[in-house]
């Protein structure tokens, strides 16, 4: 495979100062370790190899200054035979590379085990609380308005006994003596770099520092007993089926006064039985008779928590939709406003008439105003809303 240019490789441009090439090689050398990818698959090994090792030959000749001009302007013809002897088939010389990079990094000095594991926290652990899931039923008018509701939760809290500590007396929580307190122990191996130190939590006290020799009867040690309350929710106004409210500190508490878990409040829509509901808007579908459809009549419509009169024009057609302006439901953060109640009024026919109605209709049949004859506005009407409403 074809030598990539060892700009592209470190991801900087020809301008590029030696700072920022540092930098650059700093990023791709730490992305790329070999020892970051030990637990890899062994094609992800490979690739890590590789990579690291592009970087640091790019690095060796960008970083240098002659060797930077020879090859920016010879490409790689001028930089060849020019790396001292260095055999870049070698981990020891990129070991070099990259401890030479690293060396003083943050003022002082810094140690590479630092800057591939984490420096060794001499702080405990804190440990935190799961989470909470619980779904609330809403109905439209409550969802509209937002409201509060009361769940009855069963989660964890601090022992009454011991406080939350684990043991009824201080002097029965010692430190613990494998890790020293510091709850994580130190792994000393040797790789590609030689020896190197990584950490993992303490297998003794679970990353606590802290060991009970003496643990509370009723919580056995943990700290944590079941209890049933109850907490409030506050609904905002305008959610929707499937959000979720996040409640900080009121999920379970943790082990030993740690942080507590969250609580996560999942909104299940009621479904309404008349009114179809669409973000904001809402839709409802009403029937009128022919001759309401003909001489005009006002209706009663279901609303959000209350009935709404709407005005049926004279000659109103079957599938005409009225919008009843800021008569649906308001946005969960309050800025898209308030949306809007669709009406789709649908025109009932008989199918069955008396004599006496069939020869009065008859007799109005020929009637020019009884002839179809769509007006442009009908047409525009029902154009502009279907796109917006289903049945």
């Amino acid at each position: 495979m074809a030598k990539r240019d060892y700009y592209e490789v470190l991801g900087v441009g020809k301008n590029a100062s030696a700072d920022e090439i540092k930098s650059a090689y700093r990023k791709q050398a730490l992305q790329w370790h070999p020892d970051r990818w030990v637990n890899g698959t062994e094609d992800e090994k490979k690739k890590a190899e590789e990579n690291f090792k592009e970087a640091a030959e790019a690095y060796s000749v960008l970083g240098d200054a002659d060797k930077k001009a020879k090859y920016d302007q010879f490409g790689f013809d001028g930089v060849n035979g020019q790396f001292g002897g260095q055999d870049f088939g070698n981990f020891s010389n990129f070991g070099d590379i990259f401890k030479d990079i690293f060396s003083g990094f943050g003022g002082g000095g810094i140690n590479i085990e630092d800057i591939l594991y984490g420096k060794q926290s001499k702080k405990q652990r804190v440990n935190k609380g799961r989470d909470i899931i619980t779904r609330i039923p809403l109905t439209l008018e409550e969802i509209a308005r937002g409201c509060e509701k009361e769940r009855q939760l069963e989660r964890l809290r601090p022992c009454s006994e011991c406080g939350g500590k684990g043991a009824i007396n201080s002097s029965d929580i010692k430190t613990c003596p494998t890790c020293n307190g510091t709850g994580r122990v130190q792994n000393v191996s040797m790789s590609f770099f030689g020896r190197t130190v990584s950490y993992a939590e303490c297998p003794r006290c679970k990353g606590e520092g802290k060991i009970i020799t003496n643990p509370c009867r009723r919580c056995n040690g943990t700290g944590l007993e079941r209890k049933r309350e109850t907490v409030r929710v506050k609904i905002p106004a305008g959610v929707e089926d499937g959000m979720e409210i996040r409640i900080s500190g009121e999920g379970h508490s943790a082990a030993h006064n740690g942080i507590n878990g969250d609580l996560i409040v999942a909104i299940e829509e009621v479904a309404d039985k008349n009114l179809l509901r669409e973000g904001q808007n809402l839709y409802y579908t009403h029937m009128i008779s022919v001759m309401d459809a003909m001489l005009g009549t006002e209706i009663s419509i279901p609303g959000i928590g209350n009935r709404l009169s709407l005005k049926i024009e004279p000659g109103t057609q079957s599938g005409t939709i009225i919008k009843m302006r800021g008569q649906g439901l308001p946005s969960p953060n309050g800025y898209r406003g308030v949306g809007d109640l669709f009406v789709k009024i649908l025109v009932w026919v008989p199918r069955k008439l008396s004599r006496s109605e069939k020869d009065l209709l008859a007799s109005m049949k020929d009637s020019p105003s009884f002839r179809p004859d769509p007006s442009r506005d009908d047409r525009n009407l029902f154009e502009k809303e279907r796109n917006n409403f289903q049945l």
